[in-house]
């Protein structure tokens, strides 16, 4: 496995479990019957689907910047870019699954974004953790390389 390929397998670990804490987190502001557990077994999905739009972030970077090991040290372009893309994608899923397919839908306390009618807590889900995710992704690869021989 290239340093690359091992790089992405980490960062969609990493971003699947993290997303996960916060799609448990924010289930009291969709509608949602049922328990916790079972609302808790529902955001497994979702949060495999958040690590490939985190996947999708980190290729824009890689794009724009030309380089694989860009979200190490984002730097204010990065960072931009983190946000610009996690924004527009976050809008992008939100728009479609709420007005397009239908897929959930919010409870009442879930704070809108004006004329969108989307709410504010997944859109800031795609700014908020995205630049954590790749700083927790940086430190568990610095930390392993002297354990994971790659080529």
């Amino acid at each position: 496995m290239t340093k690359t390929a091992f790089r992405i397998v980490i960062l969609f670990v990493v971003a699947a479990a993290v997303n996960f804490l916060w799609e448990v987190a924010q289930m009291p502001f969709y509608a949602w019957q049922g328990s916790f557990f079972a609302a808790a077994a529902h955001c497994v999905l979702p949060s495999l689907g958040d690590g490939i739009i985190v996947l999708i972030i980190y290729g824009v970077g890689w794009f724009v910047l030309r380089r694989s090991d860009w979200s190490d040290r984002p730097r204010v372009l990065g960072y931009m870019l983190m946000l610009l893309s996690g924004f527009a994608l976050a809008m992008l899923v939100e728009w479609g699954g709420v007005h397009v397919l239908n897929r959930w839908s919010y409870a009442a306390n879930m704070p809108l974004l004006p004329g969108w009618g989307i709410g504010v807590i997944p859109i800031l889900q795609m700014l908020v953790l995205p630049p954590i995710i790749f700083k927790v992704t940086a430190r568990l690869l610095k930390r392993n390389r002297q354990f994971v021989s790659l080529k």
